[in-house]
């Protein structure tokens, strides 16, 4: 994937796009960013940290990112860690309380399609 083929890396403040997590490496692309890109159909756009809470929400829906799955190279996820969420995922555990902190500057602006940039500033580590 060429970096040109990639939305451009802004963050939802207008800013660089800053690194999320690479242990365990992170991203739709896993370049540890947020970038998203037309194959990204799941829009995984939100760098959040992951508490015991969410990942008990996620698992619920569907969506076990705790345990590893090697074959895909996914080590499993634990409280603690930053993961590149679905903008949707992370609008729906909003709306049920169930978010998880965020990192707004590694946070993709195209994000903002889809989560208000209200709920984003609601969750933030940061205080902007």
């Amino acid at each position: 994937m060429m970096r040109g083929e990639m939305d451009e890396p802004v963050n939802v403040l207008g800013g660089p796009l800053d690194t999320c997590s690479e242990d365990p490496l992170t991203g739709f692309y896993r370049t540890g960013c947020c970038d998203t890109g037309p194959e990204d159909r799941g829009v995984h756009t939100v760098c959040a940290v992951m508490t015991a809470e969410f990942l008990a929400f996620s698992r619920a829906r569907g969506n076990d990112l705790s345990t590893p799955r090697p074959e895909f190279g996914f080590p499993g996820l634990k409280p603690g860690d930053r993961w590149c969420l679905c903008a949707e995922r992370f609008l729906e555990a909003y709306a049920a309380g169930q978010a998880p902190r965020i990192r707004l500057t590694a946070t993709h602006r195209r994000t903002l399609d889809i989560v208000p940039m209200e709920a984003l500033r609601e969750m933030a580590l940061e205080r902007n």
